[in-house]
């Protein structure tokens, strides 16, 4: 392997809210360029819509560049799988035509049923503090992989191994599902070996040193993206503790969840919708009561691509964004769904919040503090309803054939920000995307 100056880019993409801000169509826009386009971190807990000519794909684990056929798609070992689920999501995509070039890091560890089971009991045990989890069982194989009697993809492939891991992971999490959280799970050990030895027969061709791979690949100059899941509200350090998910989405930590040095960083891109969504439970400061909210949520098409749940929605907030473009280092911002807010007479943007007589301009670590604060609005005109015709004329011209009301609208928020909004995005189709 050669080291030294290449022509290497390597690019991050990454969510600047809550995530279901639109970092699939991004990705995907992008990916048609890439050699290698990486998940980094999550599970099947995430979702990304893809619209190709009308054709919509789902994907949860698997990366968006997996539509193209010049990328390899790249499931790093910070990411955590549920074979069965991938194994589906396969079988989905090879029946539509899609042809697989995926690699699967050896590394990333393994969802088991009973990791689904305690997630359940969890979030009855949390009560008011949970995080509208999804039940798909990440927080508890992050938590064995912390306890150090997790099990990888590996294993699948070493059955004697794999079986001394499975009985202190089935007997430590059985125990607490039964005895602490008080839900029933009575699969047999046996069983659950067995199918999961299936699983990693059937995932073989795939899976690879993908650390290597991608060290590789960079000596050799290739092209390669990271696809950020979720986003920074939710990073289980950074976001709103403990309404968050169980993994770092934080562009950095593509080192611990790909293994690529950050030196290697060249471009980090935030996705922010022009408003704010989210699905699960914490307070949001911009949310819209629900005789508002519906339109909005409606017009937007706000519902979970991995859940299907209702999104919650609200107005843009640049204290949440303050924050992402700092952790994150972002060198530029994309700005998705302005399309979506056209026909308002008014826009609202959330400047910083008032919590106990305080102006608050950062998001707040204290949980109280951050429950208590609201939006401190600065309100902008809107503009004129766009119909097709309208936005395929200005997809054509080009940034300077934006509605002045919504040039105005996307220079504040830079100025407000000071970092660049260098992608905007008026529908869902790959094409509808303008470039500055």
């Amino acid at each position: 392997m050669t080291t030294g100056n290449n022509q290497s880019r390597v690019t991050v993409i990454v969510g600047a809210q809550w995530g279901d801000e639109g970092k699939g169509k991004i990705t995907d826009f992008f990916a048609g360029d890439s050699d290698y386009v990486v998940r980094y971190h999550g599970g099947n807990n995430a979702g990304h819509t893809v619209i190709v000519n009308g054709n919509i794909f789902k994907l949860h684990l698997i990366p968006s560049g997996v539509l193209y056929s010049r990328p390899v798609s790249i499931i790093g070992n910070g990411t955590v799988i549920d074979p069965d689920a991938l194994i589906k999501e396969l079988d989905e995509l090879e029946k539509r035509g899609v042809k697989l070039n995926l690699k699967i890091s050896y590394r990333a560890h393994v969802i088991m049923p009973y990791h689904i089971a305690v997630d359940e009991g969890l979030t009855g045990y949390q009560g008011a503090l949970a995080a509208g989890s999804t039940k798909r069982g990440i927080a508890p194989v992050y938590a064995d992989k912390m306890y150090r009697h997790g099990i990888r993809m590996i294993d699948l492939l070493e059955p004697e191994i794999f079986h001394e891991k499975l009985e202190k992971s089935y007997g430590f999490n059985v125990n607490l599902v039964n005895n602490v959280l008080g839900v029933e799970f009575d699969k047999p050990l046996d069983d659950i070996y067995l199918d999961y030895l299936k699983f990693g027969q059937r995932l073989q061709p795939y899976l690879a040193d993908t650390e290597l791979a991608l060290a590789q690949a960079h000596a050799a100059g290739k092209q390669i993206l990271f696809e950020g899941a979720q986003g920074l509200s939710l990073d289980v350090d950074h976001g709103i503790y403990p309404h968050t998910t169980s993994s770092n989405m934080t562009a950095g930590h593509i080192a611990a969840g790909a293994g690529i040095t950050l030196r290697s960083i060249d471009r980090i891109i935030g996705i922010a919708k022009a408003y704010v969504s989210r699905v699960g439970i914490s307070p949001f400061p911009t949310e819209l009561d629900e005789s508002e909210a519906k339109a909005l949520r409606d017009k937007g098409g706000e519902y979970g691509t991995t859940t299907g749940r209702p999104r919650r929605v609200g107005w843009l907030d640049l204290v949440q964004l303050r924050q992402a473009v700092r952790v994150h280092g972002l060198t530029e911002l994309t700005l998705t769904k302005l399309d979506v807010l056209s026909g308002f007479d008014e826009l609202p943007v959330c400047v910083a919040y008032e919590a106990r007589g305080q102006r608050l301009e950062e998001v707040p670590a204290s949980l109280d503090l951050y429950r208590e604060a609201k939006p401190v609005y600065q309100n902008y005109t809107g503009w004129e309803n766009l119909s097709v015709a309208q936005i395929n004329r200005i997809l054509k011209t080009g940034f300077t054939g934006l509605p002045q009301a919504m040039r105005n609208y996307i220079q504040f928020i830079e100025d407000a920000l000071e970092c660049p909004i260098s992608i905007i995005s008026l529908g869902p189709e790959r094409h509808q995307t303008i470039v500055r």
